[in-house]
């Protein structure tokens, strides 16, 4: 006859599991740019649509994580407060591009907590090596079902892709090109026109990339208020409060713009759009309160691909309406 468990061991059992848990759920340390470094914002009527692919950005660009444009129904994108995941999320990772290998661990995980509040250790709830193969066997059928039903319902939907759109003409041009700008479609029922976009504008564009992460790294929702639209700034505000729970402040300096060209730019409901590919490199530090650094290098700069969405009304300053990642 086994022994029953005594209090004090059932209760270290369970903080082991609670620990384990808040482990396995933690947030990524390497969310900390402006951005989150996933996909946040909206592009007008383009958001469900992928960027043409530029010279700068030549492969694909992920879709959006974060957006407050709902996926158009009847041909008209309407805006919604979407909700938000959590910064690990945006920025995708192992298990979640390898459902298989998520729902291997889940199983285990679950298992080994299962054998902790039994009290026949961390994985005594498997009975050994037949019943270790038998949750294998069991996870790997109930993913391989959940991964056919999902390719089943998503067969019929449009990939996200780094190339033209639909009638969308793919074009890239580099930063100083002054060639007009070739004609852009109509997308989702929305009457679209193009934009010409000057040196003034490559120049606006150069000084945001700039002038938000400065903003982001004095933690100036303000400025970021200014420079960027309401949506960008919920995200940017959220973020900053997820980094100052966890005690962490990230600084992202010397930014300096390697290089950049247009993927396209057009006008729709009296605003201009313009999506453009820019690899920058710069100094991107995150320390806890201690000042220790827990991602990065103070001393090191490192390089950074990412579409950024501009929009601006007649008259007005172009501000920031959407980051997107590349690869």
């Amino acid at each position: 006859m086994t022994p029953r468990s005594s209090p004090r061991r059932r209760g270290a059992a369970l903080l082991a599991a609670v620990a384990a848990v808040s482990l396995a759920l933690a947030p990524a340390v390497a969310d900390a740019r402006p951005g989150g470094r996933g996909s946040s914002g909206s592009r007008g009527s383009q958001t469900y649509t992928a960027p043409p692919s530029t010279q700068t950005a030549p492969g694909t660009v992920r879709q959006f994580d974060r957006t407050e444009t709902t996926r158009p129904s009847s041909g008209v994108n309407t805006p919604a407060t979407a909700a938000r995941p959590a910064m690990a999320a945006a920025g995708g990772g192992f298990f979640s591009r390898n459902p298989l290998m998520a729902g291997l661990m889940g199983g285990l995980l679950g298992a080994g907590l299962f054998g902790l509040l039994s009290g026949a250790g961390l994985f005594g709830g498997l009975s050994g090596l037949a019943g270790l193969f038998g949750l294998l066997l069991q996870v790997a059928l109930i993913v391989g079902l959940f991964m056919l039903v999902r390719r089943l319902f998503f067969a019929g939907r449009p990939a996200m892709a780094g190339g033209p759109q639909g009638n969308m003409p793919g074009y890239a041009r580099e930063m100083d090109t002054r060639s007009p700008l070739r004609q852009a479609g109509t997308g989702g029922g929305t009457v679209r026109r193009p934009v010409e976009i000057g040196a003034a504008d490559y120049q606006a564009f150069e000084r945001l990339l700039t002038e938000v992460n400065t903003a982001w790294s004095r933690q100036d929702l303000g400025t970021l208020r200014r420079l960027s639209t309401p949506e960008m700034e919920r995200y940017f505000a959220q973020d900053l409060s997820d980094l100052q729970a966890r005690g962490w402040t990230n600084v992202t300096r010397d930014v300096k713009l390697e290089a950049g060209d247009l993927s396209e730019a057009w006008h729709e409901n009296g605003q201009d759009y313009a999506t453009v590919a820019m690899r920058f490199s710069l100094v991107d530090v995150t320390t806890d309160a201690t000042g220790r650094v827990v991602e990065g290098n103070p001393t090191e700069r490192e390089t950074a691909t990412e579409v950024w969405t501009f929009v601006r009304r007649p008259g007005a300053d172009w501000t920031l309406s959407a980051i997107q990642q590349t690869g």
